[in-house]
């Protein structure tokens, strides 16, 4: 039986974005379940309830979980409340576990306010859940300055046009990698692919790992 990925979108997306990490994802073997949820109708702990069910519906021994942006903190909920038996590791690419300025300075002008919906309940102000280490997780963090973030200001550098680098430092995690790609670049890079597979099978950035981690048949 395959390892599983559980391809987990960010904020206003509604998971067709992350069709090409997908497919590469499915491409090194494994087999690719992608969760949506409604971003800014539901708070992260709301989706996590959701994310719990779709999670137990999988036959798959080894479940792995890849989340960008918003999608990390949905995560972060999930372990919170729940025991995930399923073994497995997870990657956060561009996931603000520090709160985000942008979502900050969006959600204090009352014009723009609305565009964070829920979001920001125990998520993109920064007061999410701890991670506890349950699993080995990787953050990857963007540093091409370009994207939707610039419009109202920006985080600080160095940042991926979205979240800064500072924003995605996660106690606990197991490892860290930035690269030059920006926020939705994330999802599109040959070589961020290549980062996560890597991970998923090594526990670790850098080179790529030839084999898998788990024996999912035993």
């Amino acid at each position: 039986m395959k390892e599983a990925v559980i391809l987990i979108h960010g904020i206003w997306m509604n998971g067709s974005e992350m069709f090409r990490l997908r497919q590469r994802l499915t491409d090194a073997g494994y087999e690719c379940h992608l969760f949506r949820y409604h971003s800014l109708k539901c708070s992260p702990e709301e989706n996590a309830e959701q994310l719990n069910k779709f999670t137990h519906l999988l036959e798959a021994k080894v479940v792995h979980f890849v989340c960008h942006s918003l999608g990390g903190l949905v995560l972060l909920h999930l372990f919170d409340k729940h025991i995930v038996e399923k073994k497995g590791r997870v990657v956060f690419l561009g996931v603000a576990v520090n709160g985000s300025q942008v979502a900050r300075r969006l959600y204090s002008t009352l014009m723009t306010r609305w565009t964070m919906g829920k979001s920001i309940e125990h998520g993109l102000l920064g007061d999410r859940p701890v991670w506890a280490k349950w699993r080995d997780l990787g953050v990857i963090s963007g540093n091409f300055p370009l994207g939707v973030g610039l419009v109202v200001g920006g985080p600080a550098l160095p940042h991926d046009g979205t979240v800064s680098v500072e924003e995605t430092y996660l106690d606990g995690a197991t490892d860290y990698i930035t690269m030059t790609v920006n926020h939705f670049g994330l999802l599109y890079s040959e070589e961020v692919a290549m980062q996560v597979i890597t991970f998923l099978r090594a526990g670790k950035f850098g080179d790529e790992a030839t084999n898998l981690l788990f024996d999912a048949t035993g």
